[in-house]
């Protein structure tokens, strides 16, 4: 039996959408201590699991490799269609386990092209393989979903900054179906205007990376901010505005009242905040949870700090 415990992981943005340099998407994101996955697995006489997208991508893993029948069992989930990355990080752990019990001798590379996530996005590739902030670079426009996209950047996140992770419940069903059609728009996606792209890419390279290097969190936060909205304006056309929903325009706001920066997390819900001290931290948590109260809103609001180590395979 193995046991992998497997970050989730926040979206900042992809900086290009427009290809006409030859590549697409890119992601800048972050990989978070809570939530997490949790899955056990073991041999089974036939094959069992109490999730049924982890039978799924089980199924995509036959498809390539023959191995025995086993048993998953989710100990601890990462909430599912809210931004997170439940389902890329699930399809990799469970060919990390699958790999380990069965000794297939397969690389995380192996294992994304076979069950076929993480390679629009690999945010959640770099996640699972090594965590902290992830600068990934797109795919050849050529390639889609034939390669996983290369890291350009990846750095430990200091300890003494904070996420303020919101997950408003309300907008919760709508989004779950804009999810289930996410890769009809993806492939349908209209191009984002290059002069877009230019300042998105300048955002990541002149303010974003160096003020990461720097430390110097208020300029990050400055940039990841800019970044996120200038972003969700061309999104604005899959979604409800620059954000999702109502709801998350005004926590964003609200959060930046005290944190660093306020972005939404791929279609949301979640959106997020990030400050360097514990107290400013459950500042920005109880305003989130007070607005979220004022709204019906029955969502909710937490502390996390970056998991800066990747996914984690215990045997026995």
């Amino acid at each position: 039996m193995v046991r992998i415990i497997a970050p989730a992981h926040l979206h900042a943005g992809n900086p290009d959408l427009s290809g006409d340099m030859g590549r697409l998407f890119g992601t800048l994101g972050f990989a978070i201590e809570y939530p997490y996955l949790e899955v056990e697995i073991e041999t089974s006489e036939k094959d069992k699991a109490n999730d049924k997208d982890a039978l799924r991508f089980l199924e995509r893993l036959r498809e390539k490799y023959e191995f025995p029948p086993v048993k998953i069992e989710i100990k601890h989930y990462i909430p599912k269609w809210v931004g997170l990355g439940f389902h890329t990080t699930l399809a990799l752990t469970l060919g990390l386990g699958i790999n380990r019990i069965y000794n297939l001798g397969l690389s995380l590379e192996d294992i994304a092209l076979t069950v076929r996530r993480g390679l629009i996005t690999a945010l959640g590739f770099y996640a699972v393989k090594l965590g902290g902030f992830i600068v990934e670079g797109g795919f050849p426009v050529n390639k889609r979903e034939k390669v996983v996209p290369p890291l350009i950047f990846r750095e430990n996140i200091p300890e003494n900054w904070f996420f303020v992770v919101a997950i408003p419940e309300t907008p919760r069903k709508d989004l779950e179906e804009v999810r289930r059609v996410e890769d009809e728009i993806l492939t349908n996606l209209k191009k984002m205007p290059p002069e877009l792209a230019d300042r998105l890419s300048r955002i990541v390279l002149m303010k974003i990376l160096p003020a990461f290097v720097e430390r110097d969190i208020k300029a990050f936060g400055e940039g990841l901010y800019q970044f996120n909205n200038l972003l969700g304006k061309f999104w604005s056309d899959y979604q409800e505005s620059i954000y999702c929903c109502e709801l998350v325009s005004e926590g964003i706001k609200v959060m930046l009242e005290d944190a660093y920066c306020a972005c939404q997390s791929s279609w949301g819900p979640t959106f997020y905040g990030l400050v360097d001290d514990r107290h400013k931290a459950e500042i920005v948590r109880d305003k989130i949870k007070k607005l979220f109260e004022e709204n019906g809103d029955s969502g909710e609001v937490f502390i996390t700090k970056a998991n800066n180590t990747g996914a984690v395979i215990l045997d026995g």
